[in-house]
C-alpha cells in the first residue's frame, strides 16, 4: 500500500523482541498503535511491558489500543491545546482502567500487566504528549532542528520507572505541548533511549534521528519501509548497544 495514499501523514512503526528476550524465549513486550484522523491529526501510542510482568505484552497492547481508540472515537475533537491535554489524560485513564479490568478477568495481580505508555497527538500546528514511564517522543521541524516533547520518567533509581497501573501513574504523568509545525515525529520505548537521547538530560541525539527522518522523506511503500526499519532495529549497530525490546514509530507530515 502506498503510504502517501493514506493521508498527509506517513507512518512507519515496528516493535521487535530484544536479544535478551529472544535468548529466554520470551515474546516482545512492547506494543504500538496509531490512527490518522481527519484534518491532519495523527494519534499514536507506544507502550513497554515491564520485564518483571508475566503478561507485560498483554498490558502494553491493551494500553496502546485503548488510548488511541479513546481519542479516535471522539465525536468532537478539542479546538485548543488545553482541551487536548484533558483528553489525553482521559485516554491514559481509560487505558489504565482497561488494563485493570483485564487483570480481574484473568484473576491475576495488576502488576502482571504493568506497562509504560506514551500517547501523542500531532496536528499541523502542534504536538501534545502524555507519558507514564520511560521512553520518549521527539519532533523535528523539517530544518534539522529536533526538539524533545517528553523525556524518560524514572524513579529514585536509574532503572526504576513508573507504570500505568501504578496508584499515581496517571496523576503523575508528563503532559507536554510543543507549539510549532511538526514535520517529523518519533516515539520510542526505553530500549532505544540510550542511543537516541543524550542522558541524563534526555535531549535528542541528532546523529540518531537525522538519518531516520531523511529515510521518512523518501519512503513510499509501507511494507518495504517497515521491513527496512525492522532491519535497522535488529542490526548490530543497535543490538550491540541494547538487548531490550525495541519500538520505534516514525511519522512525517507533508
Amino acid at each position: 500500500m502506498s503510504i502517501e495514499a493514506q493521508s498527509q501523514w506517513r507512518v512507519v512503526s515496528v516493535s521487535v523482541a530484544g536479544t535478551s528476550h529472544e535468548k529466554r524465549g520470551k515474546p516482545c513486550q512492547d506494543a504500538h498503535h496509531w490512527q490518522i484522523l481527519p484534518e491532519g491529526i495523527l494519534v499514536a501510542a507506544v507502550a513497554d511491558g515491564a520485564g518483571s510482568a508475566n503478561l507485560g505484552d498483554v498490558g502494553a497492547k491493551i494500553a496502546v489500543d485503548v488510548a488511541v481508540e479513546t481519542i479516535s472515537q471522539q465525536k468532537l475533537l478539542p479546538k485548543d491545546n488545553i482541551g487536548w491535554q484533558f483528553l489525553l489524560v482521559d485516554a491514559l485513564r481509560a487505558a489504565k482502567n482497561a488494563v485493570l479490568s483485564e487483570s480481574q478477568v484473568r484473576e491475576v495481580e495488576a502488576r502482571e500487566l504493568a506497562a509504560t505508555l506514551i500517547l501523542v497527538v500531532a496536528t499541523p500546528e502542534l504536538a501534545i504528549a502524555a507519558q507514564v514511564g520511560d521512553g520518549a517522543a521527539v519532533v523535528g521541524d523539517g530544518e534539522e532542528n529536533i526538539f524533545p516533547v517528553t523525556t524518560p520518567q524514572t524513579g529514585e533509581h536509574i532503572n526504576e520507572t513508573t507504570f500505568l497501573i501504578s496508584e499515581q501513574g496517571v496523576e503523575t504523568a508528563q503532559v507536554k505541548v510543543w507549539l510549532g509545525k511538526p514535520v517529523h515525529l518519533a516515539i520510542f520505548s526505553d530500549g532505544l533511549q540510550m542511543l537516541a537521547l543524550k542522558m541524563p538530560m534526555g535531549l535528542p541525539h541528532s546523529p540518531f534521528f537525522l538519518p531516520l527522518f531523511k529515510f521518512m522523506t523518501v519512503v513510499t511503500d509501507e511494507e518495504e519501509a517497515t521491513k527496512q526499519l525492522e532491519e535497522f532495529l535488529r542490526s548490530p549497530k543497535v543490538t550491540g548497544r541494547t538487548d531490550d525490546d525495541l519500538t520505534l514509530l516514525l511519522a512525517r507530515y507533508g
